[in-house]
Formats: structure tokens, sequence, C-alpha cells
């Protein structure tokens, strides 16, 4: 897929799934998040620039690790999740975030900016996974920390048959390269090749619990990549997609009616060489 064309698809695509996305993904994204704040290992007062932040769900999190004296950066492609972020925000605001709509392979920042730069779970989305690492190191300063989690290969993902169900009934592939930086050693091979140095992985395997099938299919189709397409689908369509979606899960259905799906992601932070 063209990079524009991909980049057009990413960011209406996040916009239709806004409605679905935080609430749909919170608990089961948790684990993934935690291990990346972990290995981030952030101090109070520090100056952090995250990517592909979303609705938020680490950006406050991170607010919090940084504490009053620090400040976060938040930036996403989707003008969409900037907006629900700041609705987030706007109840009670800390006044140590900022929310901005930046693509993550052209930050609108001045180079070593920052003290830190993470993303969670989007480098799979973008057009140049490489270039939006180059831009995450160009943005924290000497000594500076950058870490990134993202979805493991697509055999550990139970729900990753989603793909190419949508896929057989659009013109072209919604995310053609969506588990590329899942492969072993792919993400740290970035890291190292954008010049950051002392890199680590990590990679685990956590259990995805939706109670429902309503929550499964809220989260999947409706608060994930492929929510652009589905809202284009006619009637008859989108009950020919839930329906072969929700069997490609079948397995991972338990007795009360719950799933329990494989997932696995990959963090790996890497420091920016002292001058």
């Amino acid at each position: 897929m063209d990079a524009r064309l991909q980049l057009r698809v990413q960011r209406y695509g996040w916009d239709a799934a806004v409605a679905h996305y935080h609430e749909g993904w919170e608990a089961q994204l948790r684990p993934a998040h935690n291990q990346l704040l972990e290995m981030a290992g952030l101090t109070a007062g520090q100056s952090i620039i995250e990517t592909a932040c979303g609705s938020g769900l680490v950006t406050m999190r991170l607010s919090k690790d940084v504490g009053p004296k620090g400040y976060v950066l938040a930036t996403d492609l989707s003008q969409g999740m900037i907006d629900d972020l700041q609705a987030r925000l706007g109840g009670r605001p800390p006044t140590n975030v900022e929310a901005k709509r930046m693509p993550a392979e052209k930050l609108d920042v001045s180079d070593g900016a920052f003290d830190a730069a993470i993303c969670a779970l989007g480098l799979m989305y973008t057009p140049d996974p490489a270039a939006a690492v180059v831009e995450m190191a160009r943005a924290v300063a000497p000594g500076g920390m950058v870490a990134a989690t993202v979805w493991g290969e697509r055999r550990n993902c139970g729900w990753a048959d989603v793909f190419p169900i949508v896929d057989a009934r659009v013109a072209s592939e919604v995310c053609p390269m969506f588990f590329g930086t899942g492969a072993p050693n792919a993400l740290s091979r970035l890291f190292e090749n954008a010049g950051l140095k002392q890199v680590e992985e990590h990679r685990q395997f956590e259990k995805l619990i939706f109670r429902t099938e309503a929550d499964v299919v809220d989260a999947v189709l409706l608060g994930g990549p492929v929510a652009l397409a589905i809202k284009r689908f006619d009637k008859n369509t989108w009950q020919e997609v839930r329906q072969e979606f929700l069997s490609s899960v079948s397995e991972y259905k338990c007795r009360d009616g719950s799933y329990s799906i494989e997932g696995e992601f990959v963090t790996v932070r890497g420091l920016r060489p002292l001058d």
C-alpha cells in the first residue's frame, strides 16, 4: 500500500474506532502496558513524548510517573483520538499533559527535547516503523531512553484472522505489515539501526479476557485497526464478517460465554548514546 494512502487509512480508521477503543481494550492491554512502564523506569520530573497515544491508556499513567514537575506530550495521527484524550483530561486535567495531533514518522519537536520517548502498541500501524523509531531517538537527549511495545508474532495472537476476513472484502489490505515488528528481534534491530544502545527485548504471552461475545466484537472489529472498513460495510457484509470472526475465535470461548484469547507482546528499550 502507498505510504500516503496507509496514513490516511490509519488516521480515519482510528477516528472511526474512537467510540469503542478505550473501554474495549483497557483491561486487555494493561499487562503489556505494565511491562512497558516497568522497562521504561520513568522518574519524577522527567519530560516524555508519547507517540501513537490513542485515547490515553498509557498517557494518564505517564502523567503520574513523572509527577507535577514533569511533562508529557501525547501525540497521535488521529484527531479523533486526540479529541477523546483531551475530553478525558477535561474532567480532572493534569497540568503536566499536552495532547497534539502528530504523525509518528515526523514529530514536530526539537532534537533532544525530551528525557524519554514512549510508544505503546502504535508502531505496527505506521507505514515506516523504522522512521518512527528514528524520530523517537531524535526526540530524546543524549542518554535519554526510548521504549516501545508491539504485538508479537501472528501465530501467537489468537484474534489475528480478523485481517484476512476483512481484507477479503476490501480493495487493499488494512494493515499489511501489522505483525512485522513482532517477528523475532525485529523491533530490537529497528532500535539498533536508529543508533540506540543497550537495547533490551522482552516477550510476554497473555490471555486477553473478554466477558461477552459483544465485548470481543466491539474491541476487535469496532475498536481496532479494521474499524474504518467495518464502518463502510453494508448490513449483510457486517453480519458475515462478524460471524466469520466469531468462528475464528470460537476455540477461545469459555463455558460462561467469555473469551480467553491468546496474545503476545514485545517490548524493547534502548538508550541514545551520550555525545
